[in-house]
Protein backbone atom coordinates (compact mmCIF):
# COMPACT_ATOMS: atom_id res chain seq x y z
CA UNK A 1 0.00 0.00 0.00
CA UNK A 2 1.25 3.51 -0.85
CA UNK A 3 2.74 5.39 2.08
CA UNK A 4 0.50 8.48 2.20
CA UNK A 5 2.54 10.01 5.00
CA UNK A 6 5.82 9.93 3.06
CA UNK A 7 7.77 13.16 3.38
CA UNK A 8 7.43 15.53 0.45
CA UNK A 9 10.78 16.04 -1.33
CA UNK A 10 12.51 19.27 -0.39
CA UNK A 11 12.87 21.84 -3.15
CA UNK A 12 16.32 23.33 -3.57
CA UNK A 13 17.00 26.62 -1.78
CA UNK A 14 18.27 28.34 -4.94
CA UNK A 15 16.57 28.26 -8.33
CA UNK A 16 18.15 28.53 -11.76
CA UNK A 17 17.08 28.52 -15.38
CA UNK A 18 18.43 25.85 -17.71
CA UNK A 19 21.26 28.27 -18.58
CA UNK A 20 22.23 28.67 -14.91
CA UNK A 21 20.75 32.15 -14.51
CA UNK A 22 19.67 32.45 -10.89
CA UNK A 23 15.96 33.13 -10.49
CA UNK A 24 14.77 35.46 -7.75
CA UNK A 25 11.62 34.80 -5.76
CA UNK A 26 9.93 38.01 -6.88
CA UNK A 27 10.60 40.52 -9.66
CA UNK A 28 9.62 44.16 -9.24
CA UNK A 29 10.02 47.36 -11.29
CA UNK A 30 13.63 48.39 -11.90
CA UNK A 31 14.90 51.96 -11.85
CA UNK A 32 17.25 51.22 -14.77
CA UNK A 33 14.52 49.81 -17.01
CA UNK A 34 12.69 52.25 -19.29
CA UNK A 35 10.12 50.29 -21.33
CA UNK A 36 9.85 53.00 -23.98
CA UNK A 37 13.60 52.73 -24.65
CA UNK A 38 14.20 49.00 -24.18
CA UNK A 39 11.04 47.61 -25.73
CA UNK A 40 9.59 49.90 -28.36
CA UNK A 41 6.67 48.52 -30.32
CA UNK A 42 6.14 45.26 -32.20
CA UNK A 43 7.30 45.59 -35.79
CA UNK A 44 9.81 48.31 -34.94
CA UNK A 45 13.57 48.20 -34.34
CA UNK A 46 15.04 46.51 -32.29
CA UNK A 47 12.07 44.11 -32.63
CA UNK A 48 12.19 42.89 -29.03
CA UNK A 49 8.41 42.51 -29.13
CA UNK A 50 8.24 40.86 -32.54
CA UNK A 51 8.90 41.62 -36.19
CA UNK A 52 5.23 42.14 -37.10
CA UNK A 53 3.02 44.86 -35.57
CA UNK A 54 0.00 42.55 -35.36
CA UNK A 55 1.79 39.17 -34.99
CA UNK A 56 -0.74 36.29 -34.96
CA UNK A 57 -3.79 38.56 -35.05
CA UNK A 58 -2.92 39.01 -38.73
CA UNK A 59 -1.65 35.51 -39.56
CA UNK A 60 -0.87 32.44 -37.48
CA UNK A 61 2.58 30.91 -37.56
CA UNK A 62 3.24 28.27 -40.22
CA UNK A 63 2.53 24.82 -38.81
CA UNK A 64 5.36 22.98 -40.51
CA UNK A 65 5.59 19.37 -39.34
CA UNK A 66 9.01 17.82 -40.02
CA UNK A 67 8.54 14.49 -41.78
CA UNK A 68 10.17 12.03 -44.12
CA UNK A 69 11.02 8.34 -43.92
CA UNK A 70 11.63 5.32 -46.10
CA UNK A 71 10.95 5.93 -49.77
CA UNK A 72 9.70 8.96 -51.64
CA UNK A 73 6.38 7.16 -52.13
CA UNK A 74 5.86 6.61 -48.38
CA UNK A 75 6.86 10.16 -47.51
CA UNK A 76 4.55 11.60 -50.17
CA UNK A 77 1.64 9.78 -48.54
CA UNK A 78 2.60 11.24 -45.13
CA UNK A 79 2.88 14.78 -46.58
CA UNK A 80 -0.57 14.56 -48.13
CA UNK A 81 -1.96 13.24 -44.86
CA UNK A 82 -0.43 16.11 -42.86
CA UNK A 83 -1.74 18.67 -45.35
CA UNK A 84 -5.20 17.13 -45.09
CA UNK A 85 -4.99 17.49 -41.29
CA UNK A 86 -4.17 21.19 -41.33
CA UNK A 87 -0.39 21.45 -41.74
CA UNK A 88 0.32 24.72 -43.54
CA UNK A 89 3.86 24.01 -44.73
CA UNK A 90 6.04 20.99 -45.50
CA UNK A 91 9.35 20.20 -43.81
CA UNK A 92 11.42 17.44 -45.39
CA UNK A 93 13.67 15.12 -43.40
CA UNK A 94 16.33 13.34 -45.48
CA UNK A 95 18.06 10.09 -44.56
CA UNK A 96 21.70 10.02 -43.51
CA UNK A 97 23.14 8.81 -46.85
CA UNK A 98 21.38 11.67 -48.65
CA UNK A 99 22.75 14.12 -46.09
CA UNK A 100 26.36 13.05 -46.63
CA UNK A 101 26.30 12.58 -50.38
CA UNK A 102 25.76 8.85 -50.94
CA UNK A 103 23.16 7.13 -53.09
CA UNK A 104 21.04 4.41 -51.51
CA UNK A 105 23.08 1.69 -53.24
CA UNK A 106 26.48 2.88 -51.97
CA UNK A 107 28.18 0.49 -49.49
CA UNK A 108 28.40 3.32 -46.94
CA UNK A 109 24.60 3.62 -47.01
CA UNK A 110 24.01 0.06 -45.83
CA UNK A 111 21.61 -0.08 -42.89
CA UNK A 112 20.78 3.64 -43.03
CA UNK A 113 18.55 3.94 -46.10
CA UNK A 114 15.31 5.71 -45.21
CA UNK A 115 15.84 5.41 -41.45
CA UNK A 116 16.03 9.01 -40.22
CA UNK A 117 14.42 10.58 -43.26
CA UNK A 118 13.47 9.99 -46.86
CA UNK A 119 15.99 8.56 -49.32
CA UNK A 120 16.52 10.86 -52.32
CA UNK A 121 19.12 10.02 -54.94
CA UNK A 122 17.75 11.34 -58.23
CA UNK A 123 15.22 13.54 -59.97
CA UNK A 124 12.90 10.52 -60.17
CA UNK A 125 12.79 10.41 -56.35
CA UNK A 126 12.08 14.14 -56.18
CA UNK A 127 9.23 13.85 -58.68
CA UNK A 128 7.60 11.14 -56.56
CA UNK A 129 8.26 12.94 -53.28
CA UNK A 130 6.22 15.96 -54.38
CA UNK A 131 3.74 14.20 -56.64
CA UNK A 132 0.36 15.91 -56.45
CA UNK A 133 1.69 18.71 -54.22
CA UNK A 134 1.42 22.22 -55.72
CA UNK A 135 4.92 23.63 -55.37
CA UNK A 136 3.76 27.12 -56.29
CA UNK A 137 1.25 27.16 -53.41
CA UNK A 138 2.90 25.13 -50.65
CA UNK A 139 5.96 26.39 -48.76
CA UNK A 140 8.64 23.70 -48.45
CA UNK A 141 11.48 23.57 -45.97
CA UNK A 142 14.34 21.14 -46.61
CA UNK A 143 16.60 20.20 -43.72
CA UNK A 144 19.76 19.54 -45.68
CA UNK A 145 23.24 21.04 -45.47
CA UNK A 146 26.29 19.48 -47.13
CA UNK A 147 24.21 18.48 -50.17
CA UNK A 148 21.83 21.44 -49.95
CA UNK A 149 22.80 22.74 -53.39
CA UNK A 150 22.01 19.35 -54.97
CA UNK A 151 18.58 19.10 -53.31
CA UNK A 152 17.90 22.71 -54.26
CA UNK A 153 18.78 21.86 -57.87
CA UNK A 154 16.44 18.84 -57.79
CA UNK A 155 13.58 20.94 -56.42
CA UNK A 156 14.08 23.60 -59.09
CA UNK A 157 14.31 20.95 -61.82
CA UNK A 158 10.99 19.38 -60.80
CA UNK A 159 9.33 22.80 -60.70
CA UNK A 160 10.61 23.52 -64.20
CA UNK A 161 9.20 20.22 -65.46
CA UNK A 162 5.79 21.28 -64.18
CA UNK A 163 6.04 24.70 -65.80
CA UNK A 164 6.24 26.51 -62.45
CA UNK A 165 8.25 29.72 -62.48
CA UNK A 166 11.14 29.71 -60.01
CA UNK A 167 10.01 33.12 -58.79
CA UNK A 168 6.83 31.49 -57.41
CA UNK A 169 8.67 28.95 -55.24
CA UNK A 170 8.55 29.63 -51.51
CA UNK A 171 10.36 27.83 -48.74
CA UNK A 172 13.69 27.36 -47.02
CA UNK A 173 16.81 25.28 -47.46
CA UNK A 174 18.77 24.84 -44.23
CA UNK A 175 22.17 25.20 -45.95
CA UNK A 176 23.97 25.87 -42.64
CA UNK A 177 27.23 23.97 -42.99
CA UNK A 178 29.23 25.57 -40.17
CA UNK A 179 27.12 24.01 -37.42
CA UNK A 180 27.83 20.60 -38.98
CA UNK A 181 31.48 20.97 -37.99
CA UNK A 182 30.36 22.03 -34.50
CA UNK A 183 27.42 19.82 -33.61
CA UNK A 184 26.16 17.26 -36.13
CA UNK A 185 29.01 15.96 -38.27
CA UNK A 186 27.15 15.56 -41.58
CA UNK A 187 29.75 17.49 -43.54
CA UNK A 188 31.48 16.36 -46.72
CA UNK A 189 33.85 19.06 -47.95
CA UNK A 190 36.26 21.37 -46.09
CA UNK A 191 34.78 24.61 -44.71
CA UNK A 192 35.97 26.99 -47.45
CA UNK A 193 34.42 25.25 -50.48
CA UNK A 194 31.38 24.43 -48.35
CA UNK A 195 30.93 28.15 -47.71
CA UNK A 196 31.14 28.71 -51.44
CA UNK A 197 28.14 26.42 -51.96
CA UNK A 198 26.23 28.40 -49.34
CA UNK A 199 26.90 31.72 -51.05
CA UNK A 200 26.21 30.25 -54.51
CA UNK A 201 22.70 29.41 -53.33
CA UNK A 202 22.31 32.92 -51.90
CA UNK A 203 23.41 34.54 -55.16
CA UNK A 204 21.30 32.29 -57.38
CA UNK A 205 18.14 32.67 -55.32
CA UNK A 206 18.51 36.44 -55.07
CA UNK A 207 18.15 36.54 -58.84
CA UNK A 208 15.80 33.64 -59.57
CA UNK A 209 13.95 32.68 -56.34
CA UNK A 210 13.29 35.98 -54.55
CA UNK A 211 10.79 34.40 -52.12
CA UNK A 212 13.11 31.57 -51.05
CA UNK A 213 14.95 31.62 -47.71
CA UNK A 214 18.47 30.75 -48.79
CA UNK A 215 19.75 29.62 -45.41
CA UNK A 216 18.27 28.63 -42.07
CA UNK A 217 21.07 29.28 -39.61
CA UNK A 218 20.57 26.63 -37.00
CA UNK A 219 20.88 26.89 -33.26
CA UNK A 220 18.64 23.85 -32.87
CA UNK A 221 21.38 21.30 -33.54
CA UNK A 222 23.85 23.20 -31.37
CA UNK A 223 21.32 23.01 -28.53
CA UNK A 224 20.61 19.34 -29.19
CA UNK A 225 24.35 18.65 -28.88
CA UNK A 226 24.30 19.98 -25.32
CA UNK A 227 24.56 23.79 -25.47
CA UNK A 228 22.46 25.94 -23.16
CA UNK A 229 20.22 28.77 -24.39
CA UNK A 230 22.96 31.40 -24.17
CA UNK A 231 25.42 29.29 -26.14
CA UNK A 232 22.74 28.41 -28.68
CA UNK A 233 22.24 32.09 -29.51
CA UNK A 234 25.91 33.10 -29.33
CA UNK A 235 27.36 30.31 -31.46
CA UNK A 236 24.56 30.58 -34.02
CA UNK A 237 24.98 34.33 -34.39
CA UNK A 238 28.76 33.89 -34.71
CA UNK A 239 28.10 31.48 -37.60
CA UNK A 240 25.58 33.94 -39.08
CA UNK A 241 28.20 36.70 -39.03
CA UNK A 242 30.55 34.40 -40.96
CA UNK A 243 27.87 33.76 -43.60
CA UNK A 244 27.14 37.47 -44.00
CA UNK A 245 30.85 38.22 -44.36
CA UNK A 246 31.21 35.44 -46.96
CA UNK A 247 28.30 36.84 -48.96
CA UNK A 248 29.76 40.34 -48.83
CA UNK A 249 33.09 38.99 -50.05
CA UNK A 250 31.23 37.52 -53.03
CA UNK A 251 30.13 41.02 -53.92
CA UNK A 252 26.53 40.80 -52.69
CA UNK A 253 25.06 43.90 -51.07
CA UNK A 254 23.83 43.28 -47.54
CA UNK A 255 20.28 44.48 -48.19
CA UNK A 256 20.05 42.26 -51.27
CA UNK A 257 20.42 38.98 -49.35
CA UNK A 258 19.89 39.66 -45.63
CA UNK A 259 16.07 39.83 -45.82
CA UNK A 260 16.06 36.17 -46.93
CA UNK A 261 18.22 34.92 -44.05
CA UNK A 262 16.29 32.78 -41.59
CA UNK A 263 17.09 31.10 -38.29
CA UNK A 264 16.14 27.79 -36.66
CA UNK A 265 15.97 27.49 -32.88
CA UNK A 266 15.24 24.72 -30.42
CA UNK A 267 12.77 25.26 -27.61
CA UNK A 268 13.20 23.55 -24.25
CA UNK A 269 11.14 23.14 -21.10
CA UNK A 270 11.91 26.34 -19.17
CA UNK A 271 8.97 28.32 -20.52
CA UNK A 272 10.04 31.80 -19.43
CA UNK A 273 13.72 31.49 -20.35
CA UNK A 274 12.81 30.17 -23.79
CA UNK A 275 10.30 32.95 -24.45
CA UNK A 276 12.86 35.50 -23.28
CA UNK A 277 15.51 33.87 -25.47
CA UNK A 278 13.56 34.67 -28.62
CA UNK A 279 13.08 38.28 -27.49
CA UNK A 280 16.81 38.66 -26.80
CA UNK A 281 17.68 37.00 -30.11
CA UNK A 282 15.67 39.53 -32.10
CA UNK A 283 17.40 42.39 -30.30
CA UNK A 284 20.91 40.99 -30.81
CA UNK A 285 20.41 40.27 -34.51
CA UNK A 286 18.92 43.70 -35.15
CA UNK A 287 21.98 45.34 -33.62
CA UNK A 288 24.41 43.10 -35.53
CA UNK A 289 22.82 43.94 -38.86
CA UNK A 290 22.44 47.66 -38.18
CA UNK A 291 25.63 48.45 -36.31
CA UNK A 292 28.10 45.94 -37.72
CA UNK A 293 26.92 45.48 -41.28
CA UNK A 294 25.21 48.87 -41.73
CA UNK A 295 22.04 47.46 -43.22
CA UNK A 296 19.63 50.18 -44.30
CA UNK A 297 16.56 48.07 -45.01
CA UNK A 298 14.71 47.27 -41.77
CA UNK A 299 13.77 43.83 -43.14
CA UNK A 300 17.51 43.02 -43.10
CA UNK A 301 17.43 43.56 -39.33
CA UNK A 302 14.42 41.34 -38.65
CA UNK A 303 15.11 37.94 -37.11
CA UNK A 304 12.78 35.52 -38.91
CA UNK A 305 12.85 32.03 -37.43
CA UNK A 306 11.44 28.54 -37.32
CA UNK A 307 11.26 26.68 -34.01
CA UNK A 308 11.28 22.98 -33.23
CA UNK A 309 10.47 21.54 -29.85
CA UNK A 310 13.48 19.85 -28.32
CA UNK A 311 14.10 16.26 -29.33
CA UNK A 312 16.78 15.82 -26.68
CA UNK A 313 14.25 16.48 -23.89
CA UNK A 314 12.02 13.59 -24.94
CA UNK A 315 12.25 10.39 -22.90
CA UNK A 316 11.84 6.77 -23.89
CA UNK A 317 10.53 6.18 -20.37
CA UNK A 318 6.84 7.06 -19.95
CA UNK A 319 6.70 8.47 -23.50
CA UNK A 320 3.18 9.86 -23.02
CA UNK A 321 4.78 12.50 -20.76
CA UNK A 322 6.41 13.90 -23.89
CA UNK A 323 3.06 15.30 -25.00
CA UNK A 324 3.19 17.64 -22.00
CA UNK A 325 6.80 18.61 -22.64
CA UNK A 326 6.08 19.39 -26.29
CA UNK A 327 3.06 21.48 -25.30
CA UNK A 328 5.13 23.61 -22.91
CA UNK A 329 7.85 24.07 -25.49
CA UNK A 330 5.42 24.97 -28.27
CA UNK A 331 3.71 27.46 -25.98
CA UNK A 332 7.07 29.10 -25.20
CA UNK A 333 7.83 29.40 -28.92
CA UNK A 334 4.46 31.03 -29.61
CA UNK A 335 4.83 33.40 -26.67
CA UNK A 336 8.27 34.23 -28.06
CA UNK A 337 6.85 35.12 -31.48
CA UNK A 338 8.03 32.31 -33.78
CA UNK A 339 7.05 32.50 -37.46
CA UNK A 340 7.05 28.74 -37.99
CA UNK A 341 6.83 25.74 -35.67
CA UNK A 342 7.32 21.98 -35.62
CA UNK A 343 6.09 19.98 -32.66
CA UNK A 344 7.75 16.64 -31.96
CA UNK A 345 5.74 13.47 -31.52
CA UNK A 346 5.69 11.62 -28.21
CA UNK A 347 7.33 8.48 -29.63
CA UNK A 348 10.37 10.16 -31.22
CA UNK A 349 12.69 9.00 -28.44
CA UNK A 350 11.90 5.49 -29.67
CA UNK A 351 11.58 5.74 -33.45
CA UNK A 352 10.27 7.85 -36.31
CA UNK A 353 6.77 9.10 -35.43
CA UNK A 354 3.79 7.00 -36.39
CA UNK A 355 0.72 8.53 -38.01
CA UNK A 356 -1.34 8.81 -34.82
CA UNK A 357 1.46 10.40 -32.77
CA UNK A 358 2.25 12.80 -35.63
CA UNK A 359 -1.41 13.82 -35.60
CA UNK A 360 -1.32 14.51 -31.85
CA UNK A 361 1.79 16.64 -32.36
CA UNK A 362 0.02 18.71 -35.00
CA UNK A 363 -3.14 18.97 -32.89
CA UNK A 364 -0.97 20.40 -30.08
CA UNK A 365 -0.15 23.39 -32.27
CA UNK A 366 -3.75 23.77 -33.37
CA UNK A 367 -5.08 23.73 -29.80
CA UNK A 368 -2.59 26.43 -28.81
CA UNK A 369 -3.56 28.46 -31.87
CA UNK A 370 -7.34 28.18 -31.66
CA UNK A 371 -8.20 27.39 -28.04
CA UNK A 372 -5.63 28.92 -25.67
CA UNK A 373 -6.05 32.62 -26.46
CA UNK A 374 -2.28 33.26 -26.52
CA UNK A 375 -2.41 34.14 -30.23
CA UNK A 376 -4.98 36.85 -29.68
CA UNK A 377 -2.57 39.38 -28.18
CA UNK A 378 0.65 40.79 -29.59
CA UNK A 379 3.55 40.04 -27.21
CA UNK A 380 1.46 38.93 -24.20
CA UNK A 381 4.58 38.68 -21.99
CA UNK A 382 5.86 42.16 -22.81
CA UNK A 383 6.53 44.23 -19.71
CA UNK A 384 6.71 41.28 -17.35
CA UNK A 385 9.35 42.16 -14.78
CA UNK A 386 10.63 38.59 -14.81
CA UNK A 387 10.66 38.12 -18.58
CA UNK A 388 12.28 41.48 -19.26
CA UNK A 389 14.97 40.75 -16.67
CA UNK A 390 15.68 37.38 -18.28
CA UNK A 391 15.74 38.98 -21.74
CA UNK A 392 18.33 41.54 -20.63
CA UNK A 393 20.48 38.93 -18.90
CA UNK A 394 20.43 36.60 -21.90
CA UNK A 395 21.35 39.42 -24.25
CA UNK A 396 24.26 40.50 -22.05
CA UNK A 397 25.63 36.95 -21.85
CA UNK A 398 25.34 36.49 -25.64
CA UNK A 399 27.29 39.67 -26.35
CA UNK A 400 30.05 38.49 -24.00
CA UNK A 401 30.39 35.25 -25.97
CA UNK A 402 30.36 37.11 -29.30
CA UNK A 403 33.15 39.45 -28.18
CA UNK A 404 35.24 36.45 -27.12
CA UNK A 405 34.64 34.64 -30.43
CA UNK A 406 35.54 37.81 -32.33
CA UNK A 407 38.83 38.00 -30.43
CA UNK A 408 39.62 34.48 -31.69
CA UNK A 409 39.16 35.58 -35.29
CA UNK A 410 35.49 34.74 -35.74
CA UNK A 411 33.42 31.58 -36.01
CA UNK A 412 35.54 29.65 -38.51
CA UNK A 413 38.69 30.21 -36.47
CA UNK A 414 36.84 29.25 -33.27
CA UNK A 415 35.58 26.07 -34.92
CA UNK A 416 39.07 25.21 -36.16
CA UNK A 417 40.36 25.70 -32.61
CA UNK A 418 37.59 23.38 -31.34
CA UNK A 419 36.31 26.14 -29.04
CA UNK A 420 32.61 25.70 -29.80
CA UNK A 421 32.94 21.94 -29.56
CA UNK A 422 34.67 22.05 -26.17
CA UNK A 423 32.14 24.50 -24.72
CA UNK A 424 29.21 22.38 -25.85
CA UNK A 425 30.79 19.17 -24.56
CA UNK A 426 31.44 20.74 -21.16
CA UNK A 427 27.84 21.96 -20.90
CA UNK A 428 26.47 18.56 -21.96
CA UNK A 429 28.63 16.87 -19.33
CA UNK A 430 27.44 19.32 -16.67
CA UNK A 431 23.80 18.64 -17.56
CA UNK A 432 24.24 14.87 -17.38
CA UNK A 433 25.99 15.07 -14.02
CA UNK A 434 23.09 17.13 -12.67
CA UNK A 435 20.62 14.48 -13.84
CA UNK A 436 22.63 11.62 -12.37
CA UNK A 437 23.07 13.49 -9.07
CA UNK A 438 19.31 14.09 -8.92
CA UNK A 439 19.95 17.85 -8.97
CA UNK A 440 17.93 18.20 -12.18
CA UNK A 441 14.58 16.42 -12.18
CA UNK A 442 13.48 14.50 -15.27
CA UNK A 443 9.99 13.22 -14.54
CA UNK A 444 9.69 9.51 -15.23
CA UNK A 445 13.47 9.07 -15.39
CA UNK A 446 15.17 10.06 -12.13
CA UNK A 447 11.98 11.04 -10.27
CA UNK A 448 8.47 9.52 -10.33
CA UNK A 449 9.78 6.62 -12.36
CA UNK A 450 7.66 3.86 -10.80
CA UNK A 451 4.76 3.95 -13.23
CA UNK A 452 4.44 1.31 -15.91
CA UNK A 453 5.51 2.64 -19.31
CA UNK A 454 2.87 2.80 -22.00
CA UNK A 455 4.65 1.99 -25.25
CA UNK A 456 3.08 3.64 -28.31
CA UNK A 457 2.86 1.94 -31.66
CA UNK A 458 6.33 2.38 -33.16
CA UNK A 459 6.73 2.95 -36.88
CA UNK A 460 8.69 0.12 -38.52
CA UNK A 461 10.31 0.31 -41.94
CA UNK A 462 9.95 -2.42 -44.53
CA UNK A 463 13.14 -4.56 -44.40
CA UNK A 464 12.96 -4.87 -48.20
CA UNK A 465 13.36 -1.10 -48.58
CA UNK A 466 17.11 -1.12 -49.21
CA UNK A 467 16.97 -3.84 -51.86
CA UNK A 468 14.16 -2.01 -53.61
CA UNK A 469 16.14 1.20 -53.70
CA UNK A 470 19.15 -0.57 -55.20
CA UNK A 471 16.95 -2.02 -57.93
CA UNK A 472 15.44 1.39 -58.73
CA UNK A 473 18.85 3.00 -59.06
CA UNK A 474 20.16 0.19 -61.26
CA UNK A 475 17.19 0.62 -63.60
CA UNK A 476 17.67 4.40 -63.68
CA UNK A 477 21.30 4.02 -64.72
CA UNK A 478 20.28 1.70 -67.55
CA UNK A 479 17.57 4.04 -68.88
CA UNK A 480 19.39 7.36 -68.79
CA UNK A 481 21.79 8.75 -71.41
CA UNK A 482 25.17 7.93 -69.85
CA UNK A 483 27.07 10.20 -72.22
CA UNK A 484 24.97 13.19 -71.16
CA UNK A 485 25.52 12.37 -67.50
CA UNK A 486 29.29 12.08 -67.93
CA UNK A 487 29.41 15.38 -69.82
CA UNK A 488 27.30 17.13 -67.15
CA UNK A 489 29.54 15.85 -64.36
CA UNK A 490 32.62 16.94 -66.29
CA UNK A 491 31.22 20.45 -66.69
CA UNK A 492 30.40 20.52 -62.99
CA UNK A 493 33.99 19.69 -62.00
CA UNK A 494 35.31 22.39 -64.33
CA UNK A 495 32.95 24.92 -62.72
CA UNK A 496 33.93 23.75 -59.23
CA UNK A 497 37.59 24.29 -60.11
CA UNK A 498 36.80 27.91 -60.98
CA UNK A 499 34.63 30.53 -59.33
CA UNK A 500 31.38 30.52 -61.31
CA UNK A 501 28.06 29.87 -59.58
CA UNK A 502 27.50 26.11 -59.30
CA UNK A 503 23.69 26.09 -59.30
CA UNK A 504 23.29 26.16 -63.13
CA UNK A 505 25.63 23.16 -63.74
CA UNK A 506 24.05 21.33 -60.79
CA UNK A 507 20.57 21.83 -62.25
CA UNK A 508 21.81 20.65 -65.64
CA UNK A 509 23.33 17.53 -64.04
CA UNK A 510 20.19 16.48 -62.15
CA UNK A 511 18.00 17.17 -65.20
CA UNK A 512 19.86 14.46 -67.13
CA UNK A 513 19.48 12.07 -64.15
CA UNK A 514 22.91 12.33 -62.57
CA UNK A 515 22.50 11.06 -59.03
CA UNK A 516 23.23 12.87 -55.80
CA UNK A 517 26.04 10.46 -55.01
CA UNK A 518 27.66 10.94 -58.42
CA UNK A 519 27.48 14.72 -58.07
CA UNK A 520 28.93 14.67 -54.54
CA UNK A 521 31.64 12.30 -55.79
CA UNK A 522 32.57 14.70 -58.60
CA UNK A 523 32.90 17.56 -56.10
CA UNK A 524 34.95 15.36 -53.75
CA UNK A 525 37.46 14.90 -56.58
CA UNK A 526 37.91 18.68 -56.80
CA UNK A 527 37.68 19.73 -53.16
CA UNK A 528 38.53 16.62 -51.16
CA UNK A 529 36.81 15.61 -47.90
CA UNK A 530 36.95 17.16 -44.48
CA UNK A 531 38.51 15.09 -41.71
CA UNK A 532 38.17 16.33 -38.14
CA UNK A 533 41.49 16.57 -36.32
CA UNK A 534 41.69 14.55 -33.08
Amino acid sequence: MENLTAKRPERKARFFTDSHIEVEGLYEPRDDFDPSVRLGYPGQYPFTRGIHPNLYRGKLWTMRQYAGFGTAEESNVRYKYLLSQGTTGLSVAFDLPTQIGYDSDHPAAAGEVGRVGVAVSSIEDMRVLFDGIPLDRISTSMTINATAAVLMALYIAVARERGIAESKLTGTVQNDILKEYVARGTYIFPPRPSLRLVTDIMAYCRKHLPQWNTISISGYHIREAGANAIQELAFTFANAIAYVEAALERGLAVDDFAPRLAFFWGCHNHLFEEAAKFRAARRVWARIMKERFHAQDETSMMLRFHTQTAGCTLTAQQPENNVVRVTLQALAAVLGGTQSLHTNAMDEALALPGESSARVALRTQQIIAYESGVADVVDPLGGSYYVESLTDRLETEVWEYLRLIESMGGAIAAIEKQYFQREIAAEAYRYQREVEADERVIVGVNRFAGDRDVSPLVLKLDPALEAGRKKQLAELRKRRDSAKVENALRELTVAASGDTNLLPPLIAAVQCSATLGEIAGALREVWGEFREQP
